[in-house]
């Protein structure tokens, strides 16, 4: 493995997450990987919890250590603080740091590292808070409707999480979440580092200005959160009459006599980024532009889809995306393709425009839609998005797609040991993805990796059981048929 893949292994924030009474699940423990599968049957929570997740880091933003760097910014930007910090003393804190060791959280004024640890223990501080989010990414009228209430007892939600870099812990938050309130109860590292070494400007005196520029190059790279709702098919075939609709419904006279109809968070989030898609990807691509990420996207068009996904403005401000097939100038409305295009349309988008090393990818059921070549074309796909720097969450009840991330992962174990040739970002290490498996009132628990088996699901091998015995049993009995049939021919 060279230099720049194991960087982007082992800087990925390691985030645990554990949820107690949260919708279908009655109690899970996970730590996301750079590749984390969630599998299981219908209805027990995959879903659920990577909302949360979503969820989650809408709210907090930046995972990597967010608490002293918004305290950072909120000072240089000029907010007062309560009590006051004296801007000339954070100055001669980075001044008179060594420039050749990480910049510790425990080294930031004592003002400064209060007000952090406060804003840690304020549920609206950063923005909206869980229960507000909550409401939102999943159509509710209340929270209340997430608490799971085993023999009809309300209960309350736990959400707990530790965020690390390495093996270092950065900052802890529990939070229990009732139908009234939320309580949380966080903690920062002292020794979290806030700036790795040879991060502060290599100046002999770092001024105000040089403090501003510091604090808004790093936020201006800060990781992103996006989702692909399972819907997204439907959606990208229909995203302009719906967006059409809902703003000709907006008007007063409309809110007036008729019921607005709503969206869950994550469907709204998803078409604002189609709506609005070039806006968006200009911007993302003047701020962190990646040619890695164009390889993929065109990648996953030539092997998969077989053509390229096009864009064109249109004069109702909505943007139009058609698909041309390979050898052919002429482009086609999603309407008239087929559901696969559909279907990866929305990824390939996201992929070349949005989404940059560093953020978050949730996919819900990848596989959707795809002939099981193309299912193992899309772990290829997850594997390259690992390479490049992207923290990927899939839900899936693909066994094909599961296999071929088993099989990345023995790749990777030998490229490890140098017996493949490299020049390929088609592989996984073990240790880059976890694969958690949802029952109903079960607890989630991680499927381990064998080298031998793969990822293999206790119900898969069940069902694949079942239908062998099935089959056997038919067969015997037209056998038996046969034979009978001869026998009164006889």
């Amino acid at each position: 493995m060279n230099g720049d893949d194991r960087a982007k292994t082992h800087n990925t924030p390691k985030v645990e997450i554990s949820v107690r009474n949260f919708g279908p699940i009655a109690e899970g423990d996970i730590d996301l990987r750079p590749l984390t599968v969630f599998v299981g049957p219908s209805n027990t929570g995959k879903t659920y919890l990577s909302m949360l997740l979503y969820a989650l880091h809408r709210i907090f933003g930046e995972l990597s250590g967010f608490p002293a760097m918004h305290s950072l910014r909120l000072l240089a930007y000029g907010l007062d603080y309560d009590p006051p910090v004296d801007k000339k003393e954070l100055l001669e804190t980075f001044n008179k740091t060594n420039r050749n060791q990480p910049f510790k959280f425990s080294e930031l004024p004592k003002a400064v590292r209060e007000r952090a640890q406060t804003s840690l223990n304020t549920p609206y501080f950063f923005g909206p808070d869980l229960k507000t989010e909550l409401v939102r990414c999943f159509d509710l009228d209340s929270v209340s409707g997430l608490i799971r209430s085993p023999d009809g007892q309300n209960d309350e939600i736990t959400v707990s999480l530790i965020v690390g870099q390495g093996n270092q812990d950065l900052w802890s938050l529990t939070m229990e979440v009732s139908e009234s309130e939320i309580t949380p109860n966080g903690e920062i590292n002292e020794n979290a580092v806030i700036f790795p070494a040879d991060w502060l400007p290599s100046t002999s005196s770092i001024d105000f200005d040089d403090t501003v520029a510091l604090l808004s190059e790093h936020r201006r790279y800060a990781e992103k959160p996006y989702y692909l709702p399972a819907a997204r098919s439907g959606i990208m075939q229909s995203h302009r009459v719906i967006a059409s609709s809902l703003v000709a419904g907006s008007t007063r006279t409309n809110l007036e006599t008729s019921e607005i109809p709503t969206l869950s968070g994550v469907v709204a989030d998803f078409m604002e980024k189609l709506i609005l898609y070039e806006e968006h990807s200009r911007l993302r691509k003047r701020t962190k532009p990646d040619d890695g990420m164009n390889h993929i996207a065109d990648t996953l068009e030539s092997n998969v889809l077989k053509g390229q996904i096009i864009m064109k403005p249109s004069p109702t401000g909505y943007p139009e995306f058609l698909y041309r097939p390979q050898g052919t100038e002429q482009d086609m409305r999603l309407t008239r393709s087929s559901s696969m295009v559909s279907e990866l349309a929305p990824l390939v988008l996201f992929i070349r425009g949005l989404v940059r090393p560093g953020d978050t990818l949730i996919i819900e059921e990848p596989e959707a839609h795809l002939h099981p070549a193309a299912q193992t074309q899309m772990a290829a796909t997850l594997a390259r998005l690992v390479r490049a720097g992207v923290r990927v969450l899939v839900t899936t009840h693909s066994d094909y797609m599961l296999q071929e991330i088993g099989n990345l992962m023995r790749v990777g174990m030998l490229k490890e040991k140098d017996a493949l040739k490299k020049g390929t970002n088609d592989w996984l290490l073990p240790e880059e993805v976890g694969a958690w498996y949802f029952q109903k009132d079960q607890p989630v628990k991680e499927i381990q990796f064998d080298h031998t088996v793969g990822i293999e699901p206790e119900d898969y091998e069940d069902v694949a059981e079942s239908l062998y015995n099935r089959w056997a049993g038919l067969q015997n009995r037209i056998e038996e048929l046969k034979d009978e049939s001869e026998r009164e021919c006889e």
